[in-house]
């Protein structure tokens, strides 16, 4: 059973920076395209970036180009967001999962991110 397990989440003040990380148990990640979504209170989830297995494709929302950067270390088995001039509104508990057939499984608990004004 994969399950991912997200951390780095915490308090920072808007303008600040974070790097979360998403490391697999047991099998490995360097098979799947990635992706790191977010949910804020009252919102649905919604996608934030995505990288494929070799790490040489990814993608973002537009709420967050130019400032978030996904990356990935197969040896390591874990996924990266680096997330820098954070806002109010990147507020949110973040999450990491696989693509798989075509949608995306194995969530892990998330990370929370609170990000003051």
């Amino acid at each position: 059973q994969v399950q991912h397990v997200e951390s780095g989440g915490g308090l920072v003040q808007a303008g600040g920076s974070l790097r979360l990380s998403c490391a697999a148990s047991r099998r490995t990640l360097s098979t799947y395209t990635m992706g790191w979504f977010r949910q804020a209170p009252g919102k649905e989830r919604e996608f934030v970036a995505s990288i494929n297995w070799s790490g040489g494709n990814t993608a973002y929302a537009d709420s967050v180009k130019g400032r978030f950067t996904i990356s990935r270390d197969n040896a390591k088995n874990t996924v990266y967001l680096q997330m820098n001039s954070l806002r109010p509104e990147d507020t949110a508990v973040y999450y990491c999962a696989s693509e798989v057939a075509g949608s995306y499984q194995h969530w892990g608990q998330g990370t929370q991110v609170t990000v003051s004004a």
